[in-house]
């Protein structure tokens, strides 16, 4: 397949940890349509249909306030939970995600990384472009009984709280 010389300075737009999965989309697109030669349109195009629905960019009209929502999850617990109890709590809008409307979108959903909680302000902060505005810590971090205690809850909550995102504490229980 060839690129030509706009549409390879236009790839190099997609983030490096994507420009290869970009690049496949792209030109399977281009072979669906018979063509061997990938302009600047057809990855215009692609970003059109893969990428910008994910994307806070603002275009458009105005769009009305929607809660974005991460959950962080302990590390250890996540070897024997999937997270089913955390999803129905809040697909149906129970306990610890009574507050929210039918708008609200779980955005990000991940381990702490292991004691000390090394892996949240990283990904709080990946996530922050894309509208978060509220973590909660899962119920798994916050019992004494089930499971281990959490020995680094509040240092977790003080790092995403001064990223100046709301911490919620519980999930389901």
């Amino acid at each position: 397949m060839h690129w030509t010389e706009d549409a390879l300075k236009q790839i190099e737009k997609a983030p490096a940890f994507i420009r290869g999965m970009a690049k496949r989309a792209v030109e399977k697109e281009v072979a669906k349509s018979g063509r061997e030669e990938v302009t600047e349109a057809d990855v215009r195009a692609a970003y059109e249909k893969y990428i910008k629905f994910a994307v806070n960019s603002g275009e458009g009209k105005e769009q009305e306030k929607t809660s974005k929502i991460a959950i962080v999850r302990c590390d250890t617990v996540a070897e024997v939970c999937p997270g089913i109890a955390c999803f129905k709590a809040f697909n149906h809008r129970k306990l610890a995600f009574e507050q929210y409307g039918e708008k609200a979108e779980i955005i990000g959903f991940f381990t702490c990384g292991g004691c000390p909680g090394r892996r949240v302000p990283r990904l709080v902060e990946k996530l922050i472009p894309h509208g978060l505005d509220v973590v909660h810590l899962s119920s798994c971090m916050m019992l004494d009984d089930d499971y281990p205690r959490c020995p680094h809850k509040n240092q977790i909550k003080k790092v995403i709280e001064k990223k100046g995102i709301r911490v919620i504490e519980g999930t389901h229980h």
